[in-house]
């Protein structure tokens, strides 16, 4: 088989539709800067929350649980997501295949227990 070069000149449209893509973005930008209003009052400035009065300041401190049940779940939704590759080619990838994800549902069910263990999905 012979290799395929290619010449800088091929990227030439791919460079032209980058460019024109950022462009619009840029002009897009300063035009509604420039033809947008320039009102300001205290009522307008303030930040609007779904009607919800603001209350407090927003930098105030979250508990670790919150971010640790959030990484968990993240964790385990990502990994379900390598079971439909699978399941969809289960047949082609026999016996090594079924035993390679036995494996694999070992290693994330003894992580779960270990998340449990430890009491990561207890809330107070």
């Amino acid at each position: 088989m012979e290799a395929t070069t290619y010449l800088p000149s091929d990227y030439l449209p791919i460079v032209i539709q980058l460019g024109l893509a950022l462009a619009f973005i840029v002009v897009t930008m300063i035009v509604t800067h420039l033809i947008g209003p320039t009102r300001h009052s205290e009522k307008k400035d303030e930040p609007f929350e779904s009607g919800i009065p603001v209350q407090g300041d927003a930098r105030t401190p979250i508990s670790i649980k919150y971010f640790l049940i959030a990484i968990v779940f993240v964790l385990f939704d990502v990994e379900v997501i390598f079971l439909y590759p699978w399941a969809v080619n289960f047949k082609s990838l026999g016996m090594l295949g079924f035993i390679e994800m036995i494996l694999f549902m070992g290693l994330l069910l003894a992580g779960f227990y270990y998340i449990i263990r430890k009491g990561v999905l207890k809330w107070e």
